[in-house]
């Protein structure tokens, strides 16, 4: 008879997916470390109701993969963002009317008395428009690395790793996002 061995917080993603092929049961800590900010990160490139079906999905090919993952790396996320990336390329023209409509929508949402609030939900809503309209004519691939920097929080080398591409192409695209949205945003600033 053998004896399961305990899953703890200090355990790597790779160890954890590693035993999990072994026992099934153990994906779940990983499901349970990366479900939260993966579909977070759905949900701000594809809206909630897409958010929900691809990261069950994301989650869904990862486990039917689990037994080919490299474990040279200890941190899952590359790879479960590579595979939600995957999956987003899948539904791109859905994530382009989203950023097209952000674009176009007033910002004429009431607001109560919170004055603090008020300010500052202001300045965020006079930017979104332009924020979503500069995302929305930014390449398809040089946007999949920005939002993955910028919000699943990956570094350039991991959004490469996930999106299967070399570094310093990552880094290339990054770069060339950025200043795409530093002159978008500049020029209606101004």
């Amino acid at each position: 008879m053998t004896t399961a061995i305990p899953v703890t917080m200090r355990d790597t993603d790779a160890a954890i997916i590693v035993r999990s092929v072994r026992d099934p049961e153990c994906f779940a800590e990983v499901f349970d470390r990366y479900y939260v900010p993966l579909h977070g990160f759905l949900a701000r490139r594809l809206g909630q109701t897409l958010a929900d079906d691809l990261a069950s999905e994301t989650f869904l090919v990862a486990f039917a993969r689990r037994d080919r993952y490299d474990a040279a790396y200890p941190d899952a996320r590359p790879w479960l963002y590579g595979i939600a990336s995957n999956l987003i390329a899948r539904h791109h023209r859905a994530e382009q009317r989203r950023y097209r409509a952000l674009a176009r929508v007033a910002a004429d949402e009431s607001t109560e008395d919170h004055n603090d609030q008020i300010v500052g939900r202001l300045d965020a809503r006079a930017r979104q428009r332009p924020l979503a309209a500069a995302l929305a004519g930014i390449a398809q691939g040089d946007r999949d690395v920005l939002l993955l920097v910028a919000w699943a929080e990956l570094t350039s080398e991991e959004a490469g790793q996930a999106l299967g591409i070399p570094a310093g192409t990552a880094r290339s695209r990054l770069h060339r996002a950025r200043k795409q949205l530093r002159t978008a945003l500049t020029n209606t600033t101004s």
